[in-house]
């Protein structure tokens, strides 16, 4: 019974490990208080309220359009002056591949291109007035320029009955931009607008597809994060016309991520404002939007300027670059658009630790070397426990074998027997399983890290490896490259590197050093394992197999010291 117990957790722990991705729930934040849960659905726009331009594409603007350019330490790109869009922006410091020639990453693309997604801004009117706005025919006038770090220019436009409408915009040493939309007021009445700005993707991207990984459109709204996929954005569009979502208050932010990018607005966290995401279908094409206005309208009296402040980012989503804006500019919650999972309490603490070596080490696949030395020795206490427990087991097998002849033909007195036996010697039967249960949640979060942290993207280790957070490159099936064809492309399991064999080497070692289940069609079960676990490993991210590698092996050294110490007390037990 004891061996089945055993067997059914090694399964158990195979299952989890097979069905985590996707199984395994979707993003999960650390618990509130009360009052900050998860922000419901209100898909429909308070009485009164701002009307923002919806998720539908204007005409597309002409090639020649005036652009003003961006030339920043980590951002270079130009707005595009006609309609005053942010429409084209690439990433100084990431490259599309590992190869250093490789295009760099280009975030931001305008409507002219395949991938239109880009960032606006703008003011609409209450119904009724007669104020003459600015819109997506609009051409702006630049002052300054290019845009850059200490650099900021202002768009200008002057709508010929008195009012001048500006944006000015500074951008730092990062991804945040900084934007001033304001109003002067020369005419003879009082002017009411709403400032409004909106991220718009008019295309469905291509995402990753695993289920622990939130790509769409996100925002935290009264400290309550809110996430949608694009999925769901077309879903509830349908209902309401392209309202997907909206909702009204103070502060937050809102925008869209993909696995290693973000977009995000971030309106005045002092003033009322009214948050939607958005989705329509035109002529074939999706079109999602998240779009932030205020709430309340702005009057400029006669001979008065009033001005909207907001923040814009567009880049990497680097852990501690959002922490430190999180912090230093008072950004709810900035850090949550790193998706870290169900073990956020485990997972950006482990990211920290790794970070941090990584900055000692100079490697990322040596600080995971390293880490996990530190795992195990947190562990140590209770594994040795159990090894030492599988130890006494293993030299007990020669008189559970005896006993099992002896009693062949009384299985119920077998039990018995073996249980009396085990607990004279003090012997756990199920305690190999242990250090296995211990080790998933390590590995789930480990996984979490290496898979969602931009920090890992293209991080070499040494000799073909040069993105632990890819699957390891080599095929056997290819005889490591000497025949030209892809099986894995018919077969997605036959791809098999050198790192997956490695680690089911290590499993057969690991093993051999513990005692094998007494029913034989269990042990034979059991041989199977190392081979199951290499398959189903090798299409995880080098990184993780790297780590269950060297845990592994740690594990076995851990172990080979623990029943040599055993084998010391091997004739005090014989005399028991």
């Amino acid at each position: 019974m004891d061996q089945k117990r055993l067997f059914l957790a090694m399964a158990i722990s195979v299952a989890i490990l097979a069905g985590f991705q996707l199984l395994l729930p979707k993003h999960a934040t650390p618990p509130l208080p009360p009052a900050q849960q998860t922000v419901s659905a209100a898909p429909s726009l308070p009485a009164g309220s701002p009307v923002v331009p919806g998720a539908q594409p204007a005409a597309a603007p002409p090639r020649e359009a005036p652009r003003l350019p961006i030339s920043a330490p980590r951002l270079q790109g130009s707005i595009n002056l006609l309609g005053a869009k942010l429409d084209d922006l690439v990433l100084r410091d990431y490259h599309e591949t590992v190869a250093k020639t490789s295009p760099l990453v280009r975030l931001l693309e305008p409507q002219t291109e395949t991938q239109p997604y880009y960032i606006q801004f703008g003011w609409t009117a209450p119904a009724g007035a007669t104020v003459k706005l600015p819109d997506n025919t609009t051409v702006w006038t630049a002052s300054g320029g290019p845009l850059a770090s200490g650099h900021p220019v202002t768009l200008s436009w002057d709508n010929g009955q008195g009012q001048t409408f500006q944006i000015g915009l500074s951008v730092d040493d990062n991804y945040m931009f900084s934007v001033r939309q304001s109003v002067r007021n020369a005419g003879t009445a009082p002017v009411a607008v709403y400032p409004w700005s909106r991220i718009s993707r008019d295309y469905t991207p291509q995402t990753s597809g695993y289920y622990i990984l939130h790509e769409g459109l996100l925002g935290v709204f009264d400290r309550r994060l809110k996430e949608m996929t694009y999925k769901t954005a077309r879903a509830d569009s349908e209902k309401t016309g392209g309202l997907a979502f909206s909702t009204q208050g103070q502060g937050g932010w809102a925008g869209i991520t993909d696995k290693y990018w973000l977009t995000a607005l971030v309106p005045d966290q002092a003033t009322a404002n009214v948050a939607a995401f958005r989705h329509v279908t035109e002529n074939g094409a999706d079109h999602y939007q998240t779009d932030f206005a205020a709430q309340d309208p702005e009057v400029i009296a006669p001979g008065a300027e009033a001005a909207y402040q907001s923040q814009v980012f567009a880049g990497a989503k680097e852990v501690h670059l959002l922490d430190r804006y999180e912090r230093t500019q008072n950004i709810p919650l900035f850090s949550y658009a790193v998706d870290f999972g169900w073990f956020w309490f485990l997972t950006k603490p482990f990211f920290y630790a790794i970070d941090w070596l990584n900055s000692v080490l100079g490697n990322f696949g040596l600080a995971i070397l390293v880490f996990t030395v530190f795992v195990k020795a947190l562990f140590f206490p209770l594994a040795s426990r159990s090894y030492r427990s599988m130890s006494k087991m293993k030299l007990l097998g020669p008189k559970v074998q005896a006993l099992r002849e002896r009693l062949k033909d009384d299985p119920a007195r077998i039990q018995s027997e073996m249980m009396a036996l085990y607990r004279a010697e003090k012997v756990n039967p199920a305690s190999g399983c242990l250090p296995m249960l211990i080790q998933i949640p390590v590995f789930f979060s480990l996984y979490k890290v290496i898979f969602v942290t931009i920090e890992m993207r293209q991080a070499p280790f040494f000799g073909w490896i040069h993105d632990l957070s890819a699957v390891d490159p080599t095929n056997v099936f290819t005889l490591f490259g000497l025949i030209p064809w892809n099986p894995a492309a018919l077969l997605p399991f036959l791809h098999l590197g050198i790192w997956p064999l490695i680690m089911g080497g290590t499993m057969v070692l690991q093993q051999r050093m513990n005692p094998p289940p007494a029913d034989p069609a269990q042990a034979r079960m059991f041989q199977f394992m190392p081979i199951i676990f290499t398959f189903m490993l090798a299409g995880f991210p080098v990184g993780l197999v790297i780590y269950w590698s060297w845990n592994n092996l740690l594990t076995v050294a851990q172990q080979w010291f623990i029943q040599r110490q055993t084998r010391l007390g091997e004739p005090r037990m014989a005399r028991t």
